[in-house]
C-alpha cells in the first residue's frame, strides 16, 4: 500500500548519518514544518518538503494520509526493556514505599528472584499472551521497536521458554523485538553456593542452546557487586561471541565496578544505566563506539539519583533512553514520560531527548541504518502526536498524546478518525 502524508505542523526527521549522534550532534532534529512523507511497500520513498514529496512520480496515485496539523516523527526505539513477566511485585515496591533496601527485599524473597519463580511456573502460552497485550501498550504510546530481554528464567528451560515468547510475539507483530539474552541477570536461588557453576551452565548450555535456536541477537549481563563481576562478564561475554551474539552490558548502576573499559574492548553496542560512572569513563564513553543508555524512569521509581546525562553529552558520548521496562524497578511503557523524566530531572533538551529515543536508540541495536529517522530507504516507522510543537512531547505527561502509530507503512495504532 502507497500512502502520502501531508499536513503535518512539524516532521522531525532525524536525517544524518547513519550512526548514532554524539554530544553536539544530538541537537539536530531535521525540523520540517508542514512537511510530507511518501510511503511505499513499507518503506519510505520520500520525505521533506510538501512541494517536493508531492511531486514524486509515485505520490499521484498514492493514498492521503492528512496529519491534521500534527507533529510526525520517527516511532520510538526502545533498546531496554525486561517485557517478559508473569505479573508485577507489588510487594515489593510497598516494602521499598516502608523503607526496605533492594538487599532487604531480596533476603526476604522479593526482587529479581521473586520474578524468577513467577516465569518458571508460568506456560509458554501464558507468557506469551501477556507479553503480546504488553506489545500493545508500546505500541499505543508510539513506540514500535524494543529490545527485549530474558533473565528471570535462569535455567536453560525457562531462558528459553521466555525467549521463544519474545519470538512468537516478534513475529506475530505488529511490535518489533529484539531479543538479548541475559542469563547473566543473576544467580538462581538454588545455585546460590555455586556460582561458579552457574556462570559454566550460561556459558556452556545457556548460550550455545540459545545460538542453536537462534533465539536472540544479543547477550547482557549484569555487571555489579553481588551479581556478576567484570571478569565474570568478560567470560560470558566471549562465550557469546563464539555462540555469534553480540554484547550489551547493565554498567555501573548501583555502584563503581570498572567495567567501561572491558565493554568498549568487548565490542558492546551499548552501556546501559551508568549512574555510578566516573570522569575517567567519559572519554571512553564518548569515543568508544558504544552507545550510552539512560533509562531514568527505573531512577524515579526508585527515587535514585539520575545519571549524569549532561556530563555525557557534553563530554561527545551518544545518549540513547529507554524505558527499561520491567515489573520490579520501573513499570513504564510510555517513551514520552521518560522523555519528560529526561529533561527536567537529567538537563536533556527536548532536541537531545527525542534523538536519544529515535536515532540513537536504533543504533543501541545495530538498527541505525534501517530504523531511527525519517529518510528514503528507511522503514516507514512513524508516530504522529496530539501536538503542534515536539517540544509538547516532553512537556505534557502523564496523559496520552499518541494520534497513531505506523509500523512499515501499516497503521497499527490510531484514533478512529485517523483509520485508513
Amino acid at each position: 500500500m502507497r500512502h502520502l502524508i501531508v499536513n503535518s505542523s512539524q516532521l522531525l526527521m532525524m536525517n544524518g548519518p547513519d550512526r548514532a549522534r554524539h554530544g553536539k550532534e544530538m541537537q539536530p532534529v531535521g525540523l520540517v514544518r508542514e512537511g510530507a512523507v511518501l510511503i511505499d511497500e513499507g518503506k519510505i520513498i520520500a520525505a521533506g518538503l510538501p512541494d517536493l514529496v508531492q511531486g514524486h512520480e509515485l505520490a499521484q496515485d498514492a493514498r492521503l494520509l492528512d496529519a491534521g496539523g500534527r507533529v510526525i516523527l520517527p516511532g520510538f526505539v526502545d533498546s531496554h526493556t525486561h517485557p517478559v513477566f508473569a505479573g508485577p511485585r507489588l510487594k515489593d515496591f510497598e516494602a521499598r514505599l516502608k523503607g526496605k533496601t533492594y538487599a532487604d527485599i531480596a533476603d526476604e524473597g522479593g526482587g529479581i528472584l521473586s520474578t524468577v519463580n513467577g516465569v518458571r511456573g508460568a506456560s509458554l502460552n501464558a507468557l506469551t499472551e501477556s507479553l503480546r497485550e504488553r506489545a500493545g501498550r508500546f505500541i499505543e504510546c508510539g513506540t514500535t521497536t524494543i529490545e527485549a530481554k530474558s533473565g528471570y528464567g535462569l535455567d536453560v528451560e525457562n531462558e528459553l521458554k521466555m525467549l521463544r515468547a519474545i519470538k512468537a510475539v516478534n513475529e506475530a507483530g505488529p511490535l518489533e523485538l529484539i531479543a538479548t539474552f541475559l542469563g547473566a541477570h543473576a544467580v538462581p536461588g538454588e545455585m546460590k553456593h555455586d556460582r561458579e557453576g552457574y556462570i559454566r551452565r550460561v556459558c556452556e548450555e545457556m548460550l550455545p542452546a540459545v545460538a542453536k535456536e537462534k533465539l536472540a541477537s544479543f547477550v547482557d549481563a549484569f555487571c555489579e557487586k553481588g551479581f556478576f563481576s567484570v571478569e565474570e562478564t568478560k567470560r560470558i561475554f566471549e562465550a557469546a561471541a563464539k555462540a555469534g551474539l553480540k554484547p550489551k552490558i547493565h554498567a555501573e548502576q548501583l555502584s563503581r565496578s570498572g567495567s567501561v573499559p572491558m565493554s568498549v574492548t568487548a565490542g558492546a553496542l551499548s552501556a546501559d544505566h551508568l549512574e555510578c560512572i566516573d570522569d575517567a569513563d567519559l572519554p571512553q564513553l564518548a569515543k568508544g563506539g558504544i552507545v550510552s543508555c539512560l533509562v531514568p524512569g527505573s531512577n524515579y521509581f526508585l527515587a535514585k539519583p539520575y545519571p549524569p546525562a549532561r556530563r555525557l553529552i557534553d563530554a561527545g558520548a551518544a545518549v540513547a533512553l529507554a524505558t527499561d521496562f520491567n515489573p520490579g524497578t520501573c513499570p513504564c511503557w510510555d517513551m514520552s514520560m521518560i522523555l519528560s523524566i529526561a529533561c527536567t530531572q537529567m538537563k536533556m533538551t527536548p532536541e537531545e531527548a527525542l534523538v536519544a529515543a529515535t536515532i540513537n536508540g536504533a543504533a543501541a541495536l545495530g538498527l541505525e541504518k534501517t530504523h531511527g529517522t525519517i529518510e528514503p530507504g528507511k522503514t516507514a516507522d512513524l508516530v504522529c502526536y496530539e501536538a503542534e510543537d515536539y517540544r509538547e512531547l516532553p512537556y505534557w505527561f502523564g496523559a496520552p498524546q499518541v494520534a497513531w502509530t505506523m509500523k512499515r507503512g501499516v497503521m497499527v495504532h490510531s484514533r478512529r478518525e485517523y483509520r485508513l
